[in-house]
């Protein structure tokens, strides 16, 4: 690369690392930090185990994307100084380091676009099965694996709240949080309808078959959020629970579903040991489906308000969002951004920032 072209695209890199660190606002950040690291060392916090856990986790996130920032702008720097010193070797290094620098302050630049009102929330996820029979179901479980794979690779923890396994294979239904700030409006634009296509494992003549999920994503609600159920609009049922399980999970009825009678919304919840745990779930994972709801019919209003007839589309559950297609080519194609890959395995292994990226963009241009 001719230093001319290098030195150009570095100064464009400087500029938008540069609106980033406006943007994100890093003098805020590190006092944030510094008023958290206070909150840690008060020996009177690990009193209240709930709250100990939101400052560690807060602190360590703002810690690990305070290092993210300076070891980028590290990066600009040290080349810009292979420029300032004409340091052929050292302009060679800086060279090729240039693609790796730009797709990296790329990723960070796509967070700078999460500013909803929810988008730093914890997301819960929630997959059903749809059209396809036990295609569908396993599909489900596939989808499932892609993103615990996906939040492995980032070192984002998960938590499993409820597995609800089909009779051959697969899963109907499944419902997890991914705990890392930023996960909802990361995860958002995966919500609504995924299809596959592919030769059916399940088909003794080995047809292709055409299978669904949905997935369904809302923001972790947290006790600022006000959600009020009353006892009256609900009906709880207790059951066994099904599927692998370790020790006593599958002998007692300790599987909980809830029912909230005015909307329709049922949620379950059978992966801790005790009822009381189940049920505490299972009503974190409803007030978070109904926090949903309520957003929706605020962005509902607000169009009308507005005179606007562009509906939320990545809200909607019917919403298509991606072809995943095994047989007779292999491509995974995104429904809104056209973004596609050729290498399914790695899609299905996790390998989806690629898209998630291009959905936070192209979401970010219908609003505006």
């Amino acid at each position: 690369m001719p230093p001319s072209d290098f030195r150009e695209q570095l100064a464009a890199l400087a500029t938008t690392l540069g609106s980033v660190e406006t943007v994100l606002d890093l003098e805020g950040m590190r006092k944030q930090l510094a008023e958290l690291e206070g909150e840690a060392a008060d020996p009177e916090l690990w009193n209240d185990q709930e709250r100990a856990q939101r400052v560690t986790s807060r602190m360590s996130h703002l810690r690990s994307d305070l290092n993210r920032v300076e070891a980028l702008r590290s990066r600009v720097d040290d080349a810009q100084a292979a420029l300032d010193l004409d340091d052929e070797a050292l302009i060679e290094e800086a060279a090729a380091d240039l693609p790796s620098l730009t797709a990296d302050i790329q990723a960070l630049e796509v967070r700078t676009l999460l500013s909803g009102e929810y988008d730093v929330r914890e997301a819960l996820v929630t997959i059903n099965s749809g059209t396809g029979g036990t295609d569908a179901a396993d599909w489900a479980q596939m989808l499932m694996r892609m993103y615990l794979r996906w939040a492995e690779r980032h070192g984002y923890a998960t938590e499993v709240y409820d597995t609800s396994y089909a009779e051959e294979a697969g899963i109907k239904s499944a419902t997890f949080v991914v705990k890392t700030p930023f996960a909802y409006g990361t995860l958002a634009g995966e919500h609504g309808r995924h299809r596959l296509v592919r030769i059916s494992p399940f088909d003794n003549q080995a047809r292709r078959q055409t299978s669904f999920a949905d997935v369904d994503v809302t923001p972790v609600v947290e006790q600022t959020d006000h959600i009020d159920i009353p006892d009256e609009d609900i009906r709880v049922d207790v059951y066994r629970s099904s599927g692998p399980g370790g020790q006593g999970v599958n002998t007692t009825d300790s599987a909980v579903r809830i029912t909230h009678m005015p909307t329709g919304i049922v949620v379950t919840c059978q992966n801790e040991r005790s009822q009381i745990q189940n049920r505490a779930r299972a009503m974190e994972v409803l007030q978070a489906k109904l926090l949903e709801v309520r957003r929706q019919q605020e962005l509902e209003e607000m169009d009308k308000l507005r005179g606007s007839h562009m509906a939320a589309s990545f809200g909607a559950g019917e919403n298509k969002v991606r072809d995943y297609v095994l047989h007779p080519y292999q491509l995974v194609k995104d429904a809104r951004t056209d973004v596609e890959v050729g290498n399914t395995s790695a899609v299905l292994d996790g390998d989806i920032d690629s898209f998630i990226d291009a959905e936070i963009r192209w979401r970010r241009q219908q609003a505006s």
